[in-house]
């Protein structure tokens, strides 16, 4: 065990002994598709990295005994999800480190990071280092975004959606069922491997390889028969992780459903544009905006990278970011941008516009931002589109399961009916 070092406030450090090692960093899968690939970005950087994809209700049940029951479902979930892990005698508890995201927005997941190390020192853990993967809000010694780091990241990003949106859009109609994921698989392994030799991140190799991936899954033997299209929007963690909205894309699978989730790089984009926004509006560090407005251009080209492909191959494109942020204009404004702001109602009217009227809103029970722009913009995105067919679910540890999926089978029966009219 490394010996344990603090900074000036008392905050335990992950430190290079840590790295050198090899403490196992836990972090939680929160779209697998996407964190199969990124986990291997951080393994072929050095660091000793796991996903926790374990659910049930005693992960819930351990982040109730640790967390204020009041606290945000998925605060609550990844902190149980993480003692459970380390409560389970699967890992060595005095050479482990936990890694969280940290926005440092207005969300209360901004405060994920210090309810952890409370919850670790409550349930017996003070030894285990949280690490914050965040653009320099806490820095550690063992533990840094390098800028070959960040862009191996990002292109895991791009890569994860566009093998999530292919996904969604061919497994529904496949013959040979488990061709999708065969092809999932060999990207995902292929991915690994060039990533580690320091390739296939690069703007040519990934237009090269993403053309390459759209080309294996257009080849895919499908039947298209007519299906309900259901979209799913809501705050990030809920939207994307099985273990809180109880493995929504596999039930929507089960009532014969095409899926459409959009995808987390319009999310980066988001963040970027509010950062860039900001300074604009209130002023701030001009070094800063010119580091924004690099990074936003970077994502923007990578965004037109997947639109250009999946529309060659006819596949239905992600939203433009643009596009998207022009069609929410008339419902809400740009100032509301705390959690997934107006971007949640944006990609509500985009889904809607592009056939995926019938909307499976999540959200976290008692997520103020998403009650507004996602519940509270439902009456004027069906002004705008009278054929949106939404529903609301509220998750938390109280939400019966049952009571969830009856609601979204009504919202089904009526877009069923829409179907076969």
């Amino acid at each position: 065990m490394a010996e344990l070092k603090y900074d000036k406030n008392g905050r335990l450090l992950f430190t290079k002994e840590m790295k050198e090692e090899g403490y196992t960093i836990l972090a939680p899968a929160m779209s697998p598709t996407h964190f199969d690939i990124i986990k291997n970005v951080f393994i072929h950087a050095g660091y000793n990295m796991e996903l926790l994809d374990m659910c049930g209700p005693e992960v819930a049940q351990t982040g109730l005994k640790y967390v204020h029951n009041d606290t945000c479902y998925p605060a609550l979930l990844v902190i149980g999800q993480f003692i459970y892990a380390l409560q389970s005698g699967d890992y060595d508890v005095n050479k482990v480190a936990l890694m969280i995201t940290q926005t440092g927005g207005g969300c209360r997941a901004s405060n994920y990071i210090f309810l952890l190390r409370k919850a670790l020192k409550r349930a017996g853990f003070p030894q285990v280092p949280v690490i914050s993967l965040s653009m320099g809000m806490e820095s550690n010694p063992g533990f840094s975004l390098t800028v070959p780091l960040v862009r191996r990241f990002l292109a895991g990003l791009v890569y994860g959606d566009v093998l999530m949106l292919l996904r969604n859009q061919i497994m529904p109609y496949e013959v040979n069922k488990g061709d999708c994921k065969k092809v999932i698989d060999k990207w995902t392994d292929k991915l690994t491997a060039d990533f580690a030799k320091g390739e296939s991140y690069r703007r040519r190799e990934m237009n090269l390889y993403i053309d390459q991936i759209c080309k294996d899954f257009s080849e895919i033997k499908v039947n298209k028969t007519p299906k309900v299209k259901v979209g799913i929007v809501g705050e990030i963690y809920v939207k994307y992780a099985r273990l809180a909205n109880n493995d929504l894309e596999k039930f929507l699978a089960q009532q014969d459903c095409e899926v459409n989730v959009p995808g987390i790089l319009g999310f980066a984009l988001f963040k970027v544009d509010n950062r860039i926004e900001d300074i604009k509006l209130y002023g701030g560090s001009q070094l800063k905006y010119k580091f924004c407005k690099v990074l936003y251009n970077y994502l923007e080209d990578l965004e037109k990278i997947i639109i250009e492909h999946t529309a060659k191959y006819g596949f239905t494109p992600p939203g433009k970011y643009t596009h998207i942020k022009e069609l929410v204009k008339p419902v809400i404004g740009y100032g509301s941008k705390m959690g997934e702001g107006w971007l949640l109602t944006a990609e509500m009217l985009e889904l809607a516009e592009t056939g995926y009227r019938n909307i499976v809103c999540t959200q976290p029970f008692g997520c103020l931002p998403n009650h507004i722009n996602g519940k509270g913009a439902i009456r004027k995105i069906k002004e705008i589109n009278p054929k949106a067919n939404i529903v609301t679910i509220d998750y938390d540890p109280g939400a019966p399961k049952v009571n969830q999926e009856n609601r979204i089978k009504l919202m089904l029966a009526v877009a069923r009916e829409e179907l076969d009219t």
